[in-house]
């Protein structure tokens, strides 16, 4: 077996140390991704986008959002091919760099008072590799974790990686509290925005130490030393399991769309249409994420014991029940009810997002499962990557009826809670298959 072991390393084999090292990867995808959430939700309309007035550069600052996932595919397509065709491991090197060293630029560039539309113009652009980097991390993350691990535990391994979007989102707003409440208004926008994005660089380099110290999964590893990689691995992936990625882009709806939902679009709206402080609204959302801590790794062991299908159906069965009670107790809750809401409406699609890694896994097989992953999660997260922008829309259409987030909500539950059901028959269906996945469709060295 040829070892891909980076010179001047010490392997990490151990499961529980190669899930850690996968999710503190992801963290920085993560944190970088937030870190622009929050940005675009105070700084990005007025900074980059100030001639198009108050409602424009809002639906100019979502639309910068947007951007980054509708590229997904994309990077989907590309480290996809990169990850079942030359490693796990490498290819998540790739994905990390790309996104830290974007997030770092993102702090050196001028702004509209400074260069006009030159700094709109960078920003969109870094957006995109931005997105082209998260089209290929996450399927990536959740394979180096779970192939390294026994498969009665691979649900609760696949949780693991999930968990760098609290930690992102808990360290990006923690980053802005701290110099919101250290400088004053006229400082955060003058220079204070850019310090949060180049913490991405030390990020970056813890990122890329734990990276290095993992060994390529034993699975490819085997793939490997059999010759049954795909020699084009997306191509094989939608001859042979079209059904499944419509499922898994499906499945995957709540918990991306909830997120987006949640940190970005009711944090503008919060400030802007019911007058909740940024900080009460960053705050509330931190004490919600600090809770995923817990209850992703809970939800994860609870899919393994289960199902990662009935977990996610759980999930957005509970999502939608309690959607339009929470946007109605919103309208003029204290800080207490605040952070009661976000800690509600983030437990519920956190099942969903817990569990989502063991759905997409169960779903393919070894050989394409890395192009699988990342297309289907990519293709979902462009879907809901206009939520913000949609719910926006709705809002001004209803004239911001209390109920206008709600619908979203629950609309998307309803396509995720369907697909944990047609997910669940896929894999009995699969499971009582001839094992041929196993034999390559194209053979190669």
């Amino acid at each position: 077996m040829t070892s891909t072991q980076a010179p001047g390393t010490t392997p990490t084999r151990t499961p529980w140390r190669v899930a850690w090292a996968s999710m503190i990867g992801t963290s920085l995808e993560q944190f970088d991704f937030y870190l622009y959430a929050y940005f675009s939700a105070f700084f990005v309309g007025p900074l980059f986008f100030e001639p198009l007035g108050a409602a424009g550069a809002t639906l100019a600052s979502f639309s910068t959002i947007a951007v980054s996932f509708v590229i997904r595919p994309v990077g989907a397509l590309i480290f996809g091919h990169m990850g079942d065709r030359l490693g796990r491991r490498a290819t998540l090197i790739w994905t990390v760099t790309l996104m830290g060293v974007a997030t770092g630029l993102i702090g050196v560039l001028p702004t509209y008072a400074q260069a006009g539309w030159l700094g709109a113009m960078g920003l969109v652009l870094l957006r995109l590799v931005q997105g082209i980097s998260l089209g290929g991390e996450w399927g990536g993350a959740v394979l180096l974790a779970t192939e390294h691990a026994h498969p009665v535990r691979r649900a609760f391994y696949a949780a693991i990686p999930q968990l760098g979007s609290p930690i992102g989102s808990i360290l990006s707003a923690t980053v802005f509290l701290v110099l919101t409440a250290t400088l004053p208004m006229e400082a955060m926008a003058s220079w204070g925005w850019r310090v949060p994005f180049f913490l991405a660089i030390p990020l970056l380099l813890v990122s890329l130490y734990l990276r290095r110290r993992v060994e390529e999964t034993p699975v490819f590893t085997r793939m490997s030393r059999e010759g049954a990689r795909e020699k084009l691995p997306m191509l094989a992936m939608l001859r042979r399991r079209p059904g499944a990625l419509l499922v898994a882009v499906a499945a995957a709806q709540l918990g991306i769309g909830s997120y987006a939902l949640m940190n970005t679009y009711t944090m503008n709206y919060g400030a802007v249409v019911l007058g909740y402080d940024s900080v009460q609204l960053m705050t509330a959302a931190t004490i919600g994420a600090l809770l995923q801590l817990v209850t992703v790794p809970a939800f994860g062991a609870l899919a393994a014991r289960t199902s990662s299908a009935l977990v996610v159906g759980i999930g957005a069965l509970g999502t939608a029940l309690i959607a339009f009670p929470m946007y109605f107790l919103l309208q003029s809750a204290g800080f207490g009810v605040l952070v009661a809401m976000m800690v509600i409406g983030g437990i519920l699609p956190t099942m969903s997002w817990a569990a989502l890694g063991g759905l997409m896994s169960d779903l393919f097989p070894d050989r394409f499962r890395y192009s699988a992953l990342s297309l289907s999660y990519a293709v979902a997260a462009t879907v809901a990557g206009f939520v913000p922008l949609l719910t926006a829309a709705l809002g001004t259409a209803t004239g911001q009826a209390w109920w206008h987030p709600g619908v979203v909500l629950v609309l998307l539950s309803a396509v995720t809670g369907v697909a944990s059901v047609l997910a669940a028959v896929l894999v009995r269906r699969h499971e009582q298959e001839p094992v041929t996945d196993g034999a390559p469709l194209t053979a190669t060295a």
